[in-house]
């Protein structure tokens, strides 16, 4: 059998296709990007038909690219932008409405009138999370009281719920698989993570239907096989993970305390700790890092909404840059002189505050400022973010400065920003070679399952280190720094 792995990965602004080898080299790439739609102040919406066209034409456009037929890919892996929520007709297959992705925050008031009646402990203990419009749960709810009839055929079972990669796999197999995986589903707020199942309790306190839900599978597992008209043959999809748990995989971060930061359109880190799960007192989520052969390894992990998102605002809302790659050489030229705090809570503020209601704002601001000091701020904005997680993972692991850091994403490519990482958190970061880590890591859980690549220690063994970054900034001036975008935060949030 070829050991060619098609990897999807479905991002929050773009969907990406990926073709490896059997040696975990990239053969072929296609990316495509589609609409973010904002119909109201704080809504962000997906047109789930956008996101299907998208996620066929680049699988047929990244085979094409690698000199391959349909027929020589052995398995499908599927990564996908996590809690993003869509409802469909079972019968057509026709989504209700546009999906409601991660960043949504209609949601907040909900959320409130739950924590108001006293249930987020209880949604906590079970599922590891906080009552956030981060997550699924309160978007379905809110599609069944919003959406007319939604209520009604849902109760009839008429109607069928799934994140991007349940969505995606029901397209792919034509309607005949309707599941999910354990990462997936512990994002939705209706997953008991201890148990490894549905709760009962939890969605009859959101109101959702059990007939909605997908079965929910191992990350490596026969998840269904694609429809031959759609790729042009019969493939079977053998590998599922959320965005962030997939990097984690990719980034072969197998051992309790290894840690990887992911930095895309959000940050997210996510902590290994084992078969061990943690309760945070740090207001950090306890999720499942992967489960395989039956077995839950669990994390910690600390979600920034706002990270190259702040880097497209540069762009595109104030437009003093015309790409990304030009924040590192403004970020240099910058005015050692201004210290400069932007505070990104465009949507609201996530781990360790979980503020649905701050907002954005710029501290430190003089008639001297200008778009290099605004650059630099933006940067490093996204470093001192990351360490108020790491500090409150390692609080609540109990495990302080046993930590390896591994990072991936659009933002590592930027020297300047790890650097800066590596000097305010005070402690080394890698780089991998391969830093389409999170496609990587879809891949390796459908190769794995097929047979075609490397068990996990051999898999472990195949990650390479591009650049290792160690601090060089002196300690009184880390503290400086740190204390001034503490102060800055405190100063943003709504309580």
């Amino acid at each position: 059998m070829s050991g060619n792995i098609l990897a999807i990965d479905q991002g929050t602004t773009s969907s990406r296709a990926i073709i490896f080898d059997e040696r975990q080299n990239i053969i072929g790439i296609a990316q495509k990007e589609f609409a973010q739609y904002f119909p109201k102040s704080g809504w962000v919406e997906h047109d789930p038909e956008e996101i299907w066209q998208s996620v066929v034409n680049t699988c047929r456009e990244a085979i094409d690219k690698a000199g391959l037929e349909a027929v020589d890919i052995a398995a499908i892996g599927i990564t996908n932008q996590r809690e993003t929520t869509l409802v469909w007709d079972r019968e057509t297959g026709i989504p209700l409405c546009n999906a409601i992705v991660w960043q949504d925050r209609r949601t907040a008031e909900y959320c409130r009138k739950l924590k108001d009646n006293d249930l987020e402990e209880t949604f906590t203990r079970k599922t590891g999370l906080l009552l956030d419009p981060y997550f699924s749960g309160t978007k379905i709810n809110w599609i069944l009281e919003n959406v007319e009839g939604a209520r009604k055929r849902a109760e009839a079972g008429k109607l069928a719920f799934g994140t991007i990669d349940t969505f995606l796999i029901w397209r792919l197999t034509g309607g005949k698989s309707h599941v999910s995986d354990a990462t997936n589903a512990s994002r939705t707020l209706l997953y008991n993570i201890a148990d490894n199942q549905w709760d009962s309790e939890l969605l009859d306190m959101l109101e959702v239907p059990r007939s909605m839900l997908p079965k929910v599978l191992d990350c490596a597992a026969e998840f269904g096989v694609s429809n031959r008209d759609i790729l042009g043959a019969e493939i079977p999809i053998l590998g599922v993970a959320g965005d962030q748990q997939a990097a984690t995989i990719g980034n072969a971060c197998f051992e309790p305390g290894m840690m990887k930061s992911t930095y895309g359109t959000g940050c997210f880190a996510i902590l290994n700790t084992g078969e061990n799960l943690v309760p945070s007192k740090n207001r950090m989520l306890t999720t499942v890092a992967y489960r395989l052969e039956g077995i839950t390894t669990y994390a910690l992990e600390g979600s920034i909404f706002i990270a190259g998102a702040a880097v497209q605002w540069l762009r595109d809302g104030l437009g003093i840059i015309d790409n990304a790659t030009q924040t590192g050489k403004m970020a240099d030229n910058a005015d050692d002189e201004q210290q400069i705090y932007l505070v990104p809570a465009f949507t609201g503020l996530g781990a360790p505050h979980w503020d649905a209601d701050a907002r954005g704002a710029i501290f430190g601001l003089t008639r001297a400022t200008g778009p290099n000091e605004l650059a630099r701020a933006a940067l490093e904005a996204v470093c001192y973010q990351t360490r108020d997680l790491l500090e409150a993972m390692q609080d609540d692991w109990g495990e302080e400065g046993k930590t390896v850091l591994r990072v991936d994403g659009g933002m590592v490519a930027s020297d300047w920003t790890m650097q800066f990482l590596a000097d305010i958190l005070a402690a080394p970061v890698d780089r991998p070679s391969i830093l389409e880590t999170t496609a990587l890591g879809a891949a390796w859980l459908a190769g794995s399952k097929a047979g075609v690549w490397p068990d996990m220690d051999g898999f472990a063994k195949t990650w390479k280190l591009q650049r290792n970054f160690s601090p060089a900034m002196q300690e009184d001036e880390r503290a400086r720094k740190y204390a001034g975008w503490r102060d800055a935060v405190s100063r943003t949030l709504s309580a």
